[in-house]
């Protein structure tokens, strides 16, 4: 069953406002606006606008599908769990993101990042789900 658009970006807002659970890493200078979304059969498809100003990050957390990412301004530091760094992604990039694999995007730069994002996940799934540091000394 479908949630109407405005239901959804409600539980969206909320939780941005919601305090985070003990082992959750929230992020820091993140803002983002959905610009559109529809559900085709089992599947959510999402595109949003993502700024990170500088100094900010994601926080740990990881998909339930795959999202396919542009990088509009700015550089994206990308750091998988293991703490290595799978991405350095520059203005015109684009990039891949798989289901389930936890990680964490950070703004390094002096100018605000902003990412165009389509989110394509299973029907109902949140954009994103909060992960603990695995350990990452950053």
């Amino acid at each position: 069953m479908r949630k109407p658009i405005a239901v959804t970006t409600a539980v969206l807002a909320a939780l941005l406002v919601l305090p985070a659970t003990a082992s959750a890493t929230p992020g820091s200078g993140v803002t983002g606006t959905i610009l559109t979304q529809k559900t085709i059969g089992h599947t959510d498809y999402t595109l949003r606008e993502i700024t990170i100003q500088p100094g900010g990050y994601t926080g740990w957390h990881f998909h339930d599908g795959t999202l396919y990412a542009y990088v509009k301004a700015g550089t994206l530091t990308h750091n998988k769990a293991d703490c290595s760094l799978d991405g350095l992604y520059r203005t015109g990039r684009a990039f891949t993101e798989q289901p389930d694999q936890v990680h964490i995007g950070r703004n390094l730069g002096t100018t605000p990042l902003v990412l165009e994002v389509l989110y394509v996940l299973p029907a109902g799934s949140p954009l994103s789900e909060d992960a603990p540091n695995p350990g990452c000394d950053f």
